[in-house]
């Protein structure tokens, strides 16, 4: 799944390719992606894309008067083209959701992979009537985004997992399964522990959280969306990385499964070298 670093990389790299060219039209293959119908799709054509922006996940292209938003969601994608498109192959694993064409005929396509589908796409007169928009907290790279504002959001939270409010978008917007996995990791901190903690354990998650999302956005500067899962994947310490070595310590990289999801942590790290519950291995074992 795309997170803050790699829909900030998206937004350089279209905002480059994008801005000033005009649609040619915006073809949804896709209908179950597609979450409104007024204003219609076919609005879009003609119009000059006037400026490419994110709320948190979602991609936001300002194209004459309307927005056309996105959520790439966990297995979604977007793949520019620069030629004129052929005509659609065979539905696969991987399926084309929507297709935006400019007037030179170059554009970009939004694919999903995997049978459960779950991106989404909005056009809207305002990106704030996005539903999820509206939800969003505070963007953890803006200025407004203090040391102050992130203890609030923690002491609030007062003693759900942190893991879980890292990720949680009605409070801080952009933070998936990944980076939460890595700021926890450069915090040296558990993600079971309780969100509300002392100064000084804010303190260093609110660095670690700093750092770790300025330093993946500096390693994907620059990049075309086609090498930013790659770069992604490279720049990991802990998340993916179940079963090798800790790149600081050397310990063995642990996860916990979940039904829809799997974080991966460091014991010596994180945790005081004590392997953390997992509880669909401990129910399999009974």
């Amino acid at each position: 799944m795309p997170e803050l670093p790699e829909v900030h990389a998206l937004v350089t790299d279209l905002g480059a390719r994008l801005l000033g060219r005009t649609v040619n039209r915006f073809d949804v293959v896709s209908f179950a992606a597609l979450k409104t119908f007024d204003p219609p799709v076919s609005a879009l054509a003609g119009q000059p894309v006037t400026t490419v922006g994110r709320h948190g996940k979602f991609l936001d292209l300002t194209i004459g008067d309307l927005h056309l938003v996105f959520h790439l969601a966990r297995a979604g994608w977007l793949r520019w083209r620069p030629d004129p498109p052929a005509a659609p192959g065979k539905p696969g694993r991987t399926a084309l959701a929507a297709r935006l064409v400019l007037d030179d005929g170059s554009g970009f396509d939004l694919t999903e992979a995997g049978t459960k589908k779950s991106l989404a796409i909005y056009v809207v007169r305002d990106a704030a009537d996005v539903p999820g928009v509206a939800r969003l907290g505070p963007d953890p790279l803006s200025p407004e985004f203090t040391m102050e504002v992130f203890a609030g959001i923690l002491k609030a939270a007062g003693r759900s997992q942190i893991k879980g409010v890292l990720r949680n978008q009605s409070l801080i917007a952009g933070i998936g399964n990944a980076y939460s996995d890595e700021i926890l990791h450069t915090a040296r901190m558990s993600p079971f522990k309780p969100a509300a903690m002392s100064d000084d354990d804010t303190a260093r998650l609110y660095e670690a959280l700093r750092f770790t999302l300025n330093d993946a956005i500096a390693r994907a500067d620059g990049l075309a969306a086609s090498e930013l899962k790659k770069e992604k994947k490279s720049g990991l310490q802990v998340h993916g990385r179940f079963g090798e070595p800790c790149p600081v310590c050397g310990d063995m990289v642990r996860q916990v499964i979940y039904s829809d999801s799997t974080f991966q942590y460091c014991p010596t790290c994180q945790t005081g070298g004590k392997p953390l519950a997992d509880r669909v291995l401990s129910r399999l074992l009974k």
